[in-house]
């Protein structure tokens, strides 16, 4: 397998890791939880398990992390619409959640794309207020539906390079802290 400098393995990297399907024996606590991995096989393994480490092959370490991954920055946004819009470019419904924002919102603007114009703006969402710093770049993860992942279809992906440049929601950070819920107020701040 070859690895690019990332230092977490992906469907990137292994197109079939979506078949590994991870979850925790007690879903009520999950610090305390063991977490298991359901093979393709059917086997259940440990996540520290040696034979799971194996079976990803050199150099892969498997580990239970008790915060957040990211690629690029911690928070992910994406509107309503612009999911509405690249579903009528790609000829699909796509759900949000193949997209994997951290924050999804219903924007007040009809047309789509409307985070387009938010890049290096403050938005404060509930208690939280966050900078919106860069566009988010998206890669073939896209093309699979987390719901249905034999169902990839790399039209997605050749749609948002095609007519977005490769682009499709932005990348933001923390300036304050603070909890939201869904149906917080989005405000943009000037």
């Amino acid at each position: 397998m070859e690895r690019s400098g990332f230092p977490w393995l992906t469907i990137r990297e292994k197109p079939d890791l979506w078949r590994y399907q991870p979850y925790f024996v007690d879903p009520s606590d999950a610090e305390g939880s063991k977490t298991l991995v359901r093979t393709p096989e059917g086997d259940e393994l440990e996540v520290t398990d040696p034979e799971l480490t194996q079976r990803f092959g050199d150099g892969v370490r498997v580990m239970k992390v008790y915060s957040g991954i990211f690629d690029t920055f911690p928070l992910s946004f994406l509107t309503v619409q612009s999911v509405e819009g690249l579903s009528n470019l790609v000829g699909q419904a796509l759900l949000p959640l193949r997209f994997r924002p951290n924050i999804l919102i219903d924007a007040s603007e009809a047309a789509p794309y409307p985070e387009d114009g938010w890049q290096g703006a403050i938005l404060r969402i509930g208690g939280l207020r966050c900078r919106l710093d860069k566009r988010d770049q998206r890669c073939a993860i896209v093309n699979v539906d987390p719901l249905d992942p034999a169902s990839a279809n790399p039209g997605v992906l050749r749609a948002i390079a095609k007519e977005r440049g490769a682009y499709f929601g932005m990348y933001g950070s923390a300036v304050e802290p603070g909890p939201i819920s869904v149906g917080d107020a989005v405000t943009l701040e000037t």
